[in-house]
């Protein structure tokens, strides 16, 4: 396969993730945030076991490693942070601009970065340090809703929330990163997707109104599981830090689209908080060691 080839999988990995925000914000005038939470990894499932079953039917030769017994406590990790997070993320975007939502997405870098370093011990590079600092700051920055009293916007602390929920799942999940990515992303949106569906169903959270139910669950299976999909195609031809560099567009890109779809003027602390999350996201993308963005979910 071509380099291009692979570009042109990276780039549409950024592109099918970046537009969950947005819409997601549409559908949250009709489903409620725990619903939607639950139908965008069921899809994310659902429609990567098809991918598999097809990939399957094509490749009938080539085998992947096995989950073990020791990997259980990482999956249960998983299942429970992917319930947490996306929950925390969708009633964060309900009460918050979608093209903030969009941004701040990219504190998963500085969550896994801290993670690393306090629970696993790793070294954090010099230049992912300043990745860090800049992120933080964009943040703080777009989390703040009156800069006089420096009140706190709820919404964009959900989104932090979340974020932060990812961050330890990203080291949590460490351990899969041998297994097949396609079977990881299966399990994760059909427990994880089962896990908020019950808890939706448990307060009365669920509208069955099927054609929203099928167009939520088709944008997790594009926006979930087919970038995913190609973000680790991609990382095959490129390398992770190449990839990663594509990918760290997406929620610049992201916030872009919703610009576009919701005509609001921004403020000023989106304007400000967008150059030092653009500072900080080239520093992390462009770390030598091993890029860090914020990964498809």
């Amino acid at each position: 396969m071509k380099t291009k080839t692979y570009i042109i999988y990276a780039i549409l990995a950024a592109l099918l993730y970046a537009i969950s925000t947005p819409i997601s914000k549409i559908l949250l005038d009709d489903l409620s945030p725990i619903f939607i939470a639950a139908l965008l990894y069921l899809g994310a499932g659902f429609g990567m076991a098809i991918v598999g079953y097809i990939r399957k039917s094509v490749s009938k030769n080539k085998t992947y490693k096995k989950f073990t017994k020791d990997e259980i406590p990482a999956i249960i990790g998983m299942i429970v942070l992917d319930i947490v997070a996306p929950i925390m993320l969708m009633i964060g975007l309900n009460i918050s601009l979608p093209e903030n939502v969009a941004l701040l997405n990219n504190f998963e870098i500085v969550a896994t970065a801290i993670f690393a370093a306090f629970i696993f011990k790793e070294v954090i590079p010099k230049r992912l340090k300043i990745a860090i600092l800049f992120v933080t700051i964009a943040s703080v920055i777009l989390s703040v809703e009156d800069i006089s009293a420096f009140k706190f916007s709820l919404g964009s602390l959900f989104v932090i929330l979340a974020a932060t929920s990812w961050g330890l799942e990203n080291n949590l999940t460490r351990k899969l990163s041998v297994n097949d990515p396609l079977m990881v992303v299966v399990i994760k949106g059909i427990f994880s997707g089962l896990g908020s569906l019950i808890i939706a169903i448990s307060i009365n959270a669920v509208t069955m109104d099927y054609i929203l139910i099928l167009l939520t669950m088709l944008l997790g299976f594009v926006a979930y599981g087919l970038s995913i999909f190609f973000y680790v195609t991609a990382q095959r031809g490129l390398g992770a830090a190449k990839t990663s560099t594509f990918y760290a567009f997406a929620p610049f890109v992201g916030a872009f689209i919703a610009l576009l779809i919701f005509q609001e003027i921004p403020s000023i602390n989106f304007f400000i908080g967008l150059i030092f999350m653009g500072i900080g996201s080239y520093y992390a993308a462009t770390e030598k060691k091993g890029a860090l963005v914020s990964k498809p979910k």
